[in-house]
């Protein structure tokens, strides 16, 4: 039974290895060096970020959403959890908080462009690069609430 719940300030380095775990398995697409300096960007902020946890049973995280004033940040699930609804169910759990959230995929990410379709969200446009400018086309989606 997953349960969602507010991250704790001690659960930063679950919520990086959830990230880690999460973008070795469906980001194929990053540099190894983009790979590390994103790494090192996310180690910076991330663990003190107001996440939003999916966690199981015995309140062990396997998935975490960062919602900043409607606009979904981030999502990503334990790899092992992948596929499991688990991502579906914390995107259920934002959109009742914000009915018209809005979101950015990486269009090379096919398994997470097709998620959001099948969640309902729908493309609103696109930029040819990442927010740091790096060459990773983005697709800007929103719940159309």
């Amino acid at each position: 039974m997953t349960r969602i719940r507010p991250s704790r300030p001690d659960e930063g380095e679950r919520a990086v290895e959830i990230w880690r775990g999460a973008v070795d398995a469906t980001h194929d697409f990053l540099t190894p060096d983009d790979r590390l300096d994103i790494d090192e960007m996310v180690c910076g902020f991330l663990p003190q970020a107001p996440l939003w946890l999916a966690v199981d049973e015995n309140d062990y995280p396997l998935a975490f959403m960062l919602i900043d004033e409607g606009h979904m940040e981030a999502l990503f699930v334990d790899a092992a959890h992948l596929g499991s609804g688990i991502g579906g169910a914390l995107v259920r759990h934002g959109l009742a908080l914000h009915p018209e959230m809005t979101t950015d995929v990486n269009a090379q990410n096919d398994q997470a462009v097709r998620f959001y379709e099948r969640m309902g969200f729908k493309e609103t446009g696109r930029s040819p690069t990442d927010e740091q400018g790096r060459p990773y086309p983005l697709i800007h989606l929103k719940y159309p609430g």
